[in-house]
């Protein structure tokens, strides 16, 4: 059955509140010493914080200090207020070393989340970190404290994110797009962190159609009979294996009147890989449940363009299909004819998700873009090379070099990598026109990026991003990241899309 349309979590609402204002906690940010601080300086309170520091008589950050804060970044202190202000309590949270620009920014997200942790359970909170960095303050807030419960019986009320926020210093138009933002990255994370024998692929593509059509998208669905019939031999080939059939998604936002664009995003959606024929081994597995993070991204990227009303136009193509092994599965030396006629040898059957990607993109392409971008989590060799947090990417010189700075602006760490054309040998087949893998261990992450680069017609600006790592979190929380889905690269994609609405 379809998967109810997800609302956030928290509340995210400009209320021009200060700081006497009735709420159950207010959040403070503090500054670490600069690192030329060779005078004993101690931390700094940020900006925001002179209301709450009158408030305690001009003695908040020597009470701060003698509890232990320091400023360092995501240290949170926590403090009763004793009447000197109308809320109970105080939390006062780390920032770090002054910085600017984009790191200012994640500083301020990381802090926010951190305090948005410590917050679970309270029922409304006020935040002067959006004096700082309003739009950083109020997606910190949020993805901080995510919570994914669709599975549980009963709910913790300690362990529930904060009922509401409110942020002094911001403009309701800020927090508005803030949240709107927030809100697609909580959609991806909710895609991800959904069990893979709820989400399989035509759950996923009726939960994706539903979020298209709420937000006014044009839809369209390939059932396995569309799929089969129009000659997509990678998604069907993949999905053959499993009792759960293929589909494929497009998703377009046309960008109104004043959209002069075209943006094809492309995202893998293997809703659960058990490798196939080629079984993965039992440890780990079960984070197979991640291998859609793409499709998860790109679906709610569309959905924000238009919530946004982006002037670009946005198509996504998203191929869903579930690896299994089975009599009927695909197999090692099995040939499949991609959509658009190219033949590819499959020589690992945990390859899988290229061979749904060149169906998409080669689809994606006939639609004439000015740019195409496809996101997944590809191979397990972008985490040797690059680890769980910086995604690599990978395409056409220009668009990938600022693909990856949208990416670290965004604080979504990613960077540029390169696709050799020695590599391309590699993948010659013994008899199609390419292999899926190559015979060597070496340069895997770059491989799979070469096989894509077969599938993009010439001249197309296109771009890679790799997210094996970055899409879901398999350690402790830290800053705004939870643990499980992460919604990488759903602000990156904003970010190159905005700035494609602006510069072309």
């Amino acid at each position: 059955m379809p998967i109810d349309v997800p609302t956030l979590p928290q509340t995210a609402a400009h209320s021009g509140a200060e700081p006497e204002a009735v709420v159950d906690a207010v959040v403070v940010g503090l500054h670490a010493p600069a690192a030329d601080a060779a005078d004993g300086t101690g931390p700094a309170l940020a900006a925001g914080a002179a209301g709450v520091d009158a408030a305690f008589s001009g003695d908040l950050l020597e009470l701060l200090t003698t509890v232990g804060a320091t400023g360092k970044a995501e240290q949170v202190v926590s403090l009763p207020t004793r009447g000197a202000l109308s809320a109970p309590r105080l939390v006062a949270v780390g920032l770090g070393r002054p910085a600017e620009g984009p790191k200012a920014s994640e500083a301020v997200r990381r802090a926010a989340g951190a305090a948005a942790r410590t917050l679970a359970g309270t029922g409304s909170v006020l935040s002067t970190l959006s004096a700082v960095d309003a739009e950083a303050a109020v997606v910190g807030a949020v993805l901080g404290g995510y919570r994914f419960d669709r599975h549980r019986t009963s709910t913790d009320a300690a362990a529930a994110p904060v009922g509401s926020w409110s942020f002094t210093g911001a403009d309701d138009a800020a927090v508005r797009r803030a949240t709107l933002v927030a809100e697609a990255v909580v959609t991806a994370r909710d895609l991800v962190n959904t069990a893979p024998n709820v989400l399989v692929p035509e759950t996923f593509a009726a939960h994706a159609v539903a979020l298209g059509e709420r937000a006014g998208l044009v839809t369209e669905v390939l059932d396995d009979a569309g799929l089969r019939e129009n000659g997509y031999g990678g998604v069907t080939g993949v999905g053959k294996g499993s009792a759960n059939p293929p589909r494929l998604v497009r998703l377009t936002w046309n960008g109104g009147p004043a959209a002069s664009k075209r943006v094809a995003l492309v995202g893998k959606g293997i809703t659960f890989d058990t490798g196939g024929i080629s079984l993965k081994p039992n440890a780990g597995m079960a984070d197979m449940t991640s291998d859609m993070g793409g499709a998860a991204a790109v679906v709610a990227t569309v959905v924000l363009a238009a919530k946004l009303e982006l002037p670009v136009t946005v198509t996504a193509t998203v191929p869903m299909a579930e690896n299994m092994p089975s009599s009927t599965a695909y197999k090692p030396g099995d040939v499949l004819t991609m959509f658009g006629g190219t033949t590819v040898e499959v020589l690992n059957t945990d390859a899988e998700g290229r061979l749904i990607l060149a169906d998409a993109i080669v689809r994606a392409a006939q639609d004439d873009p000015d740019y195409l971008v496809e996101t997944s989590t590809l191979t397990g060799a972008q985490l040797v090379a690059l680890g769980m947090r910086t995604a690599g990417v990978m395409g056409s010189d220009e668009l990938r070099d600022r693909v990856a700075a949208h990416g670290t602006a965004a604080g979504e760490d990613a960077w540029a990598m390169p696709l050799p054309e020695y590599l391309r040998g590699e993948l010659d087949s013994r008899v199609a026109d390419i292999s899926n893998v190559s015979g060597q261990r070496f340069a895997g992450m770059l491989l799979a990026g070469v096989f894509l680069k077969e599938f993009v017609p010439a001249g197309l600006p296109w771009a890679h991003i790799d997210i094996a790592g970055p899409s879901f979190n398999t350690g402790g929380p830290r800053g705004y990241t939870t643990k499980g889905g992460t919604g990488v690269p759903v602000r990156t994609l904003l970010a190159f899309l905005e700035d494609v609405a602006a510069n072309g």
